[in-house]
């Protein structure tokens, strides 16, 4: 499945693209996330924990940063990750674009998710995966922006809390009452 999502940031495109390419520093700012390894300039390999009500999954893969455009401030990301208890996996292709919004940035997000196993059939309802997917940008933007600030004034960042499934997915299911057709923000 395929969706769009926006992130704000409060930095000019320039110093927005260093930082979002500071893959060690921003992982503290990914809910749930842990980076274990840096194979290379390009490759990562970390793991993500998600409860979701009474069950806890985590998947533990890979991140490489398949094409970078310095000059046009793109980039795209292949992830994979598994259940090590063989619940379900993921392969995602996640491309990002940079643009200015006033005295910020505007970091613009598409997703290519592939889900396989019990982790897909969480989100089988009617835009469930794009809402979590949603929430999980909003939150990772609040972390990156607490993060950016604190690191101006000199204090130690503070990781990310981990992703809070039960609450992920009853915002998600409200969405998919509330909001039935989702619209992808118009390209420029």
């Amino acid at each position: 499945m395929e969706f769009d999502n926006l992130l704000e940031v409060p930095l000019p495109p320039d110093e927005a693209w260093k930082v979002l390419l500071d893959i060690q520093r921003i992982a503290t700012c990914i809910p749930g996330a842990e980076l274990t390894e840096v194979v290379d300039a390009q490759t990562y390999k970390g793991k993500v924990a998600v409860r979701i009500g009474p069950v806890a999954m985590s998947l533990v893969g890979q991140a490489r940063l398949e094409a970078i455009d310095f000059e046009n401030h793109r980039a795209r990301v292949k992830a994979q990750g598994a259940d090590p208890k063989g619940r379900g996996s993921t392969d995602s292709v996640i491309e990002f674009r940079l643009e200015p919004a006033g005295t910020g940035t505007r970091v613009l997000i598409h997703s290519d998710v592939k889900l396989t196993g019990s982790i897909a059939q969480y989100g089988r309802g009617s835009g469930m995966i794009q809402s979590v997917a949603s929430q999980l940008i909003g939150q990772f933007g609040e972390a990156l922006k607490a993060q950016i600030t604190q690191s101006g004034s000199g204090k130690e960042p503070v990781p990310a809390k981990p992703i809070s499934g039960l609450t992920v997915l009853g915002k998600a299911a409200w969405d998919s009452i509330t909001q039935p057709s989702r619209k992808p923000p118009p390209e420029s």
